[in-house]
Formats: structure tokens, C-alpha cells, sequence
């Protein structure tokens, strides 16, 4: 049984051979420590500087090469989710760079603010002007758009993700990408996104409405030739639960997110969703839209590996089990007992991916990502 033969079963929930492994991503860091030199995958400074300078192509072909070194590398890992390739922009893009107003301080155009983080090695905009208050949105801010009206996209923004296929699709699982989950919008900004939940609920059904006719209409391009699953997005949740009531997620977003897996089931891919926070009060939601397997299990936020395949795991399979905290923080002997609790645990039910709670993040560990390489490899045949 291959990594693809095994990931697709986990997901269907049959037995395999041994658990299968998949990173949701492995940031900048870690990758260089294992294939030993600079690279642009996932090095969110450095690749977001690079595009502004018009230097496309040197990171596409790090993307490639880089990629393919790493998990040639680090063979065991059944899954791709092709977030180290992400999409670049079209070969004749015209870069727009911000100016540099401050040591990591950017302004554009429009008169946005963006600061560059050491901490999570990435640039983030932390002041749009251009952002509407709550009050100042309608309806008629989202209009459906005629199919006719819609715009493919241009071919040459898949180059990286296209190479990555067909170099691993044999072999590897990969959960690609699709038009896009349309299912929580957080308009104007998380602020008054949510505000509006509570103030204009049509609001957010007419952009969910207007977004679901978007992305159905994208899934044909963006849905790429040889993926298995589409990798969806979004998170839905803190560490005390949803953002928005469990009531006003089934009125104003579950229909959509059920149009969502529905139109891309029908490019015969399996549904995997990546959602931080205590998702638990909208699993049954999940479950019934047709979501197959779950990624980002919190433990901070009480998403207990156990207690999630108690309750649901005859219904989806989860995709987690060792917390991002400890890869980080943690001891080497901390690390291969959770690799081995969570193999355990996993394996009680069939279907289940062992992986971090959410990415490799950027100052991972890196003895202690090694040590769950390791522990994984000795148990991941004898757990099943």
C-alpha cells in the first residue's frame, strides 16, 4: 500500500496498513535544517519581498526544487497539501511594492499598513483604511455574478503547484485546492465581519450566495489535474468555542459550505477541512455537509484527540494528535510520547492522520521535529 492507496482509505475510514503521516505545512525553518541550505518555501518575509521586487521566477523554481528535496528527504510523510508551492503570480505580473516607510514597515497605494513580524517570520497588514464600517454594507454589496461575466484564471499562476503533482502523484496523497470555501465570510475585517453576523445576517448570505457562485465556477481550473482531495481553509473558532453561535452558523454559512463540498465532490475529490479552535459545537454541522476528514486538532482549545473519535469518529476522520506547543517548547522524550499516545489512540478506530495540530511552525524545534519523524516510523505499522 502506497502513501496515496493509504491516505484515501484512512479518509473512507477502512483499515491500512499503518498509520499515515501529512503536515498541513512545514515552515521556512524547519525545511533549510533538513535540506540544508536558504529556500523560499514558506519563508513568508522573504518570498512576500521577493514578489514585490518582481523576482517571480527565483522563487517558483525554489518552490520546485526545494519541495521536492525536503520530502524527498523526509519520505515518510503520506500527504501534500502543495501550501509550500501556494500559488505565484502570472509570469508577466507587473509587481507593485509598497514603500518602505520604516525598518519592516510598508505602505501601498491604498494607504495600508504593513509591519513585519520576527516572531512568525511573516508581513502583516495591520492598518486598511480602505475597510468599510458594518453599517455602511448591503445586500446590493454582493450581487451574483453571471457565469458568462466570471474570469478563468491565468494558467501560469499553477506552475509550481502543476511540477509538484507530477513529481509526487503517484505516490503521494495530495490535498489540493479548489475555488475556495465559501461558508464564514468575516467582511471589513474580523471586527465588523462578526458584527454583522449579529446586526445584517443577510449581508453575509448574499456574500456567501455571490462567493459559492465564484468558487463553483473556479473549481474546474483550480482543481488541478491528479490531486485527491481538496485541502479547504478557514478558521471558524478560538479556544473557547465558535465564533458565532452554533444556531447562526446553520442559518447563515452551512448551506453554502454544504454547496461547497458538494460542487467539488463532483470533480470526485475528498473534502478535508483545516479549522482552529474548539470546533466541536459545529462537528455535527461539518460531518452532515459532507466533510470527510478534520485537520487542526487544539488541544488548548479542547479538541481531545480521544474524545473526538469517541463521539465522531465513526463519522470523519481526524488528521492531528501532536500538539504544535510541545514540537516547539517541548522535550524530545515529551515528543515521542505524544507520537505514541496519539498512534494509540488514533488507531482505535480506523481513520485517523498523525500530524501536528496545525503547521511545522516557524520556531519548531527542530531536534524535537526529528524525534517525531523518528517515533513515528518505529510505531506507525505497530499501532494498527
Amino acid at each position: 500500500m502506497n502513501s496515496k492507496e493509504r491516505v484515501i482509505r484512512a479518509i473512507k475510514g477502512e483499515v491500512v496498513d499503518e498509520i499515515p503521516l501529512g503536515f498541513y505545512a512545514v515552515d521556512s525553518d524547519t525545511v533549510e535544517k533538513v535540506i540544508g541550505h536558504e529556500t523560499y518555501v514558506r519563508d513568508k518575509v522573504g518570498r512576500r519581498l521577493a514578489f514585490w521586487e518582481g523576482r517571480r521566477d527565483e522563487v517558483v523554481e525554489s518552490y520546485k526544487k526545494d519541495t521536492v528535496e525536503f520530502f524527498e528527504k523526509i519520505d515518510c510523510v503520506d500527504i501534500l497539501t502543495l501550501k509550500e508551492a501556494a500559488f505565484v503570480p502570472p509570469e508577466d505580473y507587473e509587481p507593485k511594492s509598497p514603500q518602505e516607510i520604516d525598518d519592516g514597515v510598508w505602505k501601498d497605494d491604498a494607504g495600508r499598513i504593513y509591519k513585519k513580524s520576527e516572531i512568525s517570520n511573516e508581513i502583516i497588514c495591520v492598518e486598511d483604511p480602505t475597510e468599510k464600517s458594518f453599517k455602511d454594507y448591503s445586500p446590493d454589496d454582493f450581487p451574483v455574478p453571471e457565469e458568462e461575466g466570471l474570469t478563468p484564471p491565468d494558467p501560469s499562476i499553477f506552475e509550481a503547484s502543476d511540477y509538484l503533482i507530477e513529481e509526487f502523484t503517484d505516490e503521494k496523497y495530495i490535498a489540493g485546492k479548489s475555488g475556495g470555501l465559501a461558508t464564514f465570510p468575516l467582511i471589513g475585517g474580523m471586527k465588523t465581519g462578526l458584527m454583522l453576523y449579529g446586526a445584517k445576517p443577510e449581508v453575509i448570505r448574499s456574500a456567501n450566495h455571490c462567493a459559492v457562485k465564484k468558487k463553483n465556477y473556479l473549481d474546474q481550473y483550480y482543481i488541478r489535474p491528479g490531486q485527491d482531495g481538496v485541502l479547504f481553509e478557514q478558521d471558524m473558532a478560538g479556544t473557547d468555542g465558535p465564533f458565532i453561535s452554533p444556531k447562526k452558523f446553520e442559518k447563515n454559512c452551512l448551506p453554502y459550505l454544504k454547496e461547497r463540498v458538494r460542487n467539488v465532490k463532483g470533480f470526485d475529490q475528498q473534502v478535508l477541512l483545516h479549522n482552529c479552535g474548539d470546533n466541536r459545537p459545529l462537528m455535527e454541522m461539518f460531518i452532515n455537509a459532507g466533510v470527510q476528514a478534520y485537520q487542526s486538532l487544539q488541544p488548548n482549545a479542547g479538541m481531545n484527540l480521544k474524545h473526538l473519535q469517541d463521539k465522531y469518529g465513526s463519522d470523519m476522520t481526524f488528521w492531528g494528535g501532536v500538539d504544535v506547543e510541545l514540537l516547539i517548547e517541548g522535550s524530545m522524550k515529551q515528543v515521542r510520547e505524544e507520537v505514541r499516545n496519539a498512534l494509540v489512540e488514533g488507531a482505535k478506530k480506523p481513520g485517523f492522520i498523525l500530524g501536528p495540530s496545525h503547521s511545522i511552525a516557524y520556531g519548531t524545534n527542530y531536534d524535537n521535529f526529528m524525534a517525531m519523524i523518528d517515533e513515528y516510523q518505529k510505531m506507525a505499522g505497530k499501532a494498527v
